[in-house]
């Protein structure tokens, strides 16, 4: 494993957000071990976070629980920051997320990043299997946020009786909320949490929405300041045509297969699990450009900037499915060594 300076950019912070995919009928522990080597990789590269998503009851994804991965690549990283993108608050019981994500702030001091989403994270079948009516779950997303936000800073009440989120970590965890339009920035800006803009799921540019979260914010206890990540999907090759070709060939492989889920709860609402990947918005050149990167680490990491400079974020989770894991695992690389000239 080669490895980089731990810098990548003095402008630009890269993350992994890992769908956990299970690439050419890979299984699930074949596709589950590639994410620990991808994380592994990504760390040794100097990208700042690795985060994964939940989904339930999708074949060609093999993580329904982040907190689980994530403990597990917490004992085979060292330096990396873990992130959930994200955990389906309305599905759980605050108390439990918080008591979860404790403990994983415990077990890996500084380093645990805990991302909220408000979409069903699969289809209705499994949705209503896994916590009832998620509609009337969603509809009291605010009371949730609150309830959470409450127990990590140890102030939470209970028919007046305190209940505190146990193991307590001398470093508490980081707290964001991601999604696609104005609804999840509001939620993130009521409550003082950062915000993650899933531009790689959205036909939107993301500028009222971060707009409306930088404008909107109320520091809380954990964060004083807005921040703001972008989640893009990208695709890096030697060249332009091969990251091309590729891109166009998992586009026509996940129309083909029927496999493109959709994240809204509802008609007209925000969406924030990251459900499906965007390979198929390659197709439609009116949203190549906003949706998908694909080409040289050059134009990548011009087009990266670009998203930067727009949103004014620093810091993106790149989302990289890939023809396959080897070539899935060069995107990153390439990319970490074009910015990176320094082997170690």
């Amino acid at each position: 494993m080669r490895r980089v300076a731990k810098r990548m950019s003095e402008t630009l912070s890269l993350g992994v957000l890992d769908l956990v995919p299970r690439l050419n009928d890979a299984t699930a522990e074949q596709a589950l071990q590639q994410s620990v080597t991808l994380a592994q990789h990504a760390e040794a590269w100097g990208y700042a976070r690795y985060w994964t998503s939940e989904h339930h009851d999708m074949a060609e994804l093999a993580s329904a629980s982040p907190e689980v991965l994530l403990s597990h690549i917490g004992a085979r990283t060292t330096t990396i920051q873990l992130g959930s993108g994200a955990v389906l608050l309305p599905h759980y019981s605050p108390l439990k997320v918080a008591e979860s994500f404790r403990l994983l702030a415990a077990l890996y001091p500084g380093r645990i990043e805990l991302g909220l989403g408000r979409a069903p994270g699969g289809g209705p079948h499994a949705t209503m299997a896994l916590s009832g009516n998620y509609l009337q779950h969603v509809s009291k997303l605010s009371e949730s946020l609150a309830a959470l936000t409450e127990l990590l800073e140890d102030r939470y009440m209970y028919e007046d009786h305190p209940v505190t989120a146990r193991p307590i970590p001398k470093l508490p965890l980081s707290l964001w909320m991601l999604g696609t339009n104005v609804k999840s920035a509001e939620f993130a800006a009521r409550f003082g949490m950062g915000y993650v803009f899933g531009q790689f799921m959205s036909d939107a540019d993301g500028t009222e929405a971060v707009r409306r979260y930088r404008e909107g914010f109320i520091p809380s206890a954990t964060m004083k300041e807005p921040e703001v990540m972008v989640a893009v999907s990208v695709l890096c090759a030697e060249s332009e045509t091969d990251a091309m070709a590729w891109s166009r060939d998992m586009a026509e492989r996940r129309k083909a297969d029927g496999k493109e889920h959709s994240t809204e709860p509802n008609p007209g609402t925000d969406s924030v699990s990251v459900s499906r990947t965007n390979d198929s918005a390659i197709t439609d050149d009116h949203n190549e450009a906003a949706r998908h990167y694909a080409g040289t680490p050059e134009q990548v990491w011009s087009q990266l900037q670009q998203v930067s400079l727009r949103l004014d974020a620093e810091r993106l989770l790149l989302v990289t499915a890939g023809p396959d894991y080897e070539r899935r695992l060069d995107s990153y690389r390439l990319l970490a060594e074009h910015e990176t000239a320094i082997v170690q």
